[in-house]
């Protein structure tokens, strides 16, 4: 993996495919709309579920799921107002994570259901 956006972009191909293979329906990759992202919008069960994928290519800086502070929550959950707005879903919604660590060889992921509270 050459630079850290094309083993940012893998990261999600692998973050949907583990998703799917939990029984979620993906209806969204790297949704953006008025400055806001999402990197992957699910429908699982009775849930929309809005997930941010965090890939790093070692643990020298700490685990992927550390770098999601209170900011990025905050903007997740405006962004998944926008959209729950602007498509009209009445859904409940849920936030996920997915951490992964590419070793040089392979994945490591760890998916996080209900990361996170809308209470920001």
């Amino acid at each position: 993996m050459a630079d850290h956006n094309e083993l940012g972009k893998q990261g999600e191909k692998e973050a949907a495919r583990l998703l799917r293979s939990k029984g979620h329906r993906i209806i969204e990759y790297n949704w953006a709309l008025f400055g806001y992202e999402i990197d992957i919008i699910s429908e699982y069960e009775e849930f929309i579920v809005f997930t941010e994928v965090k890939t790093r290519s070692g643990l020298q800086w700490g685990n992927p799921e550390e770098a999601i502070g209170r900011g990025r929550m905050k903007r997740l959950i405006d962004a998944a107002d926008i959209y729950l707005k602007g498509k009209k879903i009445d859904m409940p919604a849920r936030f996920d994570v997915v951490a992964i660590v590419w070793d040089g060889k392979k994945f490591d992921l760890e998916h996080f259901e209900d990361a996170f509270m809308a209470f920001l």
